[in-house]
């Protein structure tokens, strides 16, 4: 996949709405694999439901998002896990991690369906993350932002033409922040990747090329 198309969407929910002002909803906004976005979201301004169209869990919209040329309403179930397997990664808001499992056993699940990283490769992220002493530990015995860093090496855990993270950051402090991003950007490039973050104030670091505000 070389480039995400929003083509005039709107969720239905805002239909007939006349204060939409938005460098997204209504307009053409093209993203393309190898570059940096930026989404910012003030609260009830659609970000969710944004990340909901682009990952394929929800339609209620209006006008088109296409994936290269192809509009998305038109993918059927095995078109979508094969893009989710191997074109999008996505990493929640929510996390949606198993509690009852281990730290490495989390990341685990994602990559041993996968194959796509050594377990070295990810021992070294649990390092760098400041988490290697937490690697049994059960996550409903981990904090929010030490279950964000696993969250988000889980989205690595696999190849990816864009990465999706949804305000991957905002349980963590400026120093983990500032690791997660390096660990993204790495990764990014040596895919060939785009990246799409959003947020509702605090951010990862990273270098933008284009901010869009909901």
């Amino acid at each position: 996949m070389n480039k995400i198309t929003i083509n005039h969407t709107l969720p239905r929910v805002f239909a007939g709405r006349t204060d939409i002002s938005s460098d997204t909803w209504l307009r053409e906004v093209v993203l393309e694999r190898g570059h940096i976005y930026l989404i910012e979201a003030a609260s009830g301004t659609g970000k969710s439901s944004l990340c909901s169209y682009l990952i394929g869990f929800r339609d209620d919209y209006e006008g088109q998002i296409l994936f290269d040329d192809r509009d998305i309403r038109t993918l059927n179930q095995m078109a979508w896990t094969a893009i989710r397997q191997r074109s999008l990664s996505y990493m929640f808001q929510e996390l949606r991690l198993f509690p009852e499992l281990t730290a490495w056993e989390n990341v685990q699940v994602k990559n041993q369906l996968t194959g796509h990283k050594s377990a070295a490769e990810i021992e070294a992220w649990f390092e760098r993350l400041g988490i290697a002493d937490r690697r049994t530990t059960r996550l409903s015995r981990m904090s929010f932002g030490q279950q964000q860093r696993v969250a988000f090496m889980r989205s690595l855990c696999q190849p990816f033409d864009f990465i999706l993270a949804d305000e991957p950051v905002s349980h963590l402090d400026k120093e983990n922040s500032a690791i997660m991003g390096e660990l993204l950007l790495d990764e990014a490039h040596r895919q060939g990747a785009g990246i799409i973050v959003t947020s509702i104030g605090h951010h990862m670091d990273l270098p933008y090329e284009t901010t869009f505000r909901l």
